[in-house]
């Protein structure tokens, strides 16, 4: 189902983007609608798809996780072990944020982060090889990130 968006919509897309705790009627006020108006159009949004599940950004390394690490993952044999085997298995561990099926030269693409390079390592040797499957990983360690708001026009 494609919904037609209009300027005001968009944006409400991109306030609630920067900060999804905005109400309703903060919103409204910034945009010049009044509070059901917005909140009309914030439900209409939401029952669409367009707008999904409100999340919480916490800061890691304030947390104690200074190292955020990428990781390609090729399993070993695809007949052996299942897609959902690994699937199942990857999501338990607490350090990985993301788990990516991806079509390409890995078949998963994983976000992980941990304390600092020894816990990495300690992650890495006796959670993710030990996984069902797992074949050939690579690791891409973050060096900076730069969070930019999708595609609204």
């Amino acid at each position: 189902m494609s919904l037609d968006l209009d300027a005001t919509d968009r944006a409400i897309l991109r306030a609630l983007q920067a900060d999804a705790t905005l109400k309703a009627s903060a919103l409204g006020r910034r945009l010049g609608l009044s509070q059901p108006a917005t909140w009309r159009r914030i439900k209409r949004l939401t029952e669409a798809g367009v707008i999904g599940t409100r999340r919480l950004d916490l800061d890691l390394e304030a947390l104690g996780f200074g190292v955020t690490v990428f990781l390609g993952v090729k399993l070993a044999l695809k007949g052996r072990v299942s897609l959902e085997d690994f699937e199942r298995a990857v999501v338990a561990i607490p350090e990985v944020q993301t788990v990516e099926h991806v079509l390409g030269l890995y078949d998963y693409r994983l976000r992980v982060v941990a304390r600092d390079l020894p816990d990495f390592e300690r992650v890495l040797r006796r959670r993710i090889m030990t996984l069902p499957g797992v074949g050939q990983v690579e690791a891409n360690v973050l060096l900076s990130e730069e969070r930019r708001p999708g595609p609204l026009g």
